[in-house]
């Protein structure tokens, strides 16, 4: 029997405009937007529908607004197509997408959580301090050793693991830049630094988490309805005590994408239907799993399409 996963994007997905023809069309979207505008006492969506892209690519805005795009477009999926997952995963932020989803936290305790996570990641490490950088075209053991002979003293690692050959490392800006200064020496030529905000998913986060550990003492857990494939393990997490402690550890961990899809299309997955704005895990998981059907929702041409 073909089993299905819902997909969640995380960080880098938002455009302005998201989530708003689906809002204009669908109650349960409006009300989603609604909800968050209750939660965080501010308009966010007007920033998701009408921006600045500036604004919107402030972290601690970026989170809330992409989870809340997400949720919108996972009610409308819900509603309009009777579709039922499997299994869940989202990249990083994505996660949290996929928690609502399971019934693990309520939407409106999310989206004030992220909204805490962005602002907490992006005090974490000064403006300039860190950075991030694809390295394309590695493998893993290769980059990690080049990660330890570039650190000098400095924090450097594997921060994303988003398909095979596609990797993303984080920490210290200086650290980062020899990376890549000595990936390009060995013929690596496809390193390049990323335009982010802070080094996301590496050890400089460390008073993140922490902070972000206080925060989500006063979350309440609820059972998970469907396993969410974690960042952390790339396996399969049911268990509702979990819940908080693998958010915690993701905020420094890396996140290990193509790990979580390889996990689900050994469970049976053959359908991934990435939910929210726009279709970049629908592309790392047609360079992870080939054979796999991949779709998206986002607006009212992709819920037609998606039958």
């Amino acid at each position: 029997m073909e089993k299905t996963a819902f997909i969640f994007p995380g960080q880098g997905s938002q455009y302005p405009g998201m989530g708003k023809e689906l809002a204009e069309n669908f109650r349960v979207a409006r009300e989603v937007f609604e909800e968050a505008d209750d939660a965080l006492g501010s308009k966010l969506s007007r920033l998701c529908f009408e921006g600045p892209e500036s604004e919107l690519k402030l972290t601690a805005n970026t989170q809330p607004a992409i989870l809340t795009a997400s949720v919108a477009a996972l009610r409308v999926v819900e509603a309009e197509t009777g579709l039922a997952a499997d299994y869940l995963a989202g990249h990083s932020l994505g996660e949290y997408s996929a928690l609502v989803a399971a019934g693990a936290i309520r939407f409106g305790d999310a989206v004030r959580t992220v909204r805490a996570r962005g602002t907490f990641m992006q005090d974490a490490v000064p403006v300039g301090v860190g950075a991030m950088a694809a390295i394309l075209g590695v493998e893993q053991e290769v980059l990690a050793a080049i990660c330890t002979e570039a650190a000098q003293g400095e924090a450097v690692s594997p921060a994303n693991f988003n398909s095979p050959g596609q990797i993303v490392i984080a920490g210290h800006a200086g650290a980062v830049a020899r990376v890549i200064e000595i990936a390009k020496a060995r013929g690596f030529r496809k390193a390049m630094l990323l335009p982010v905000s802070a080094p996301f998913h590496c050890s400089l986060m460390e008073p993140a988490a922490e902070r972000l550990a206080e925060t989500l003492k006063g979350v309440e857990i609820l059972p998970l309805r469907v396993p969410v494939v974690t960042n952390v393990e790339a396996e399969p997490n049911s268990e509702q005590g979990r819940v908080r402690e693998l958010l915690v550890r993701q905020v420094c961990a890396p996140v290990r994408w193509d790990g979580s899809v390889q996990k689900m299309t050994l469970l049976g997955v053959s359908r991934f239907i990435e939910i929210g704005p726009g279709k970049v895990l629908s592309g790392l998981v047609k360079r992870i799993a080939g054979a796999a059907e991949t779709r998206n929702v986002e607006d009212l041409a992709t819920l037609k399409a998606l039958g």
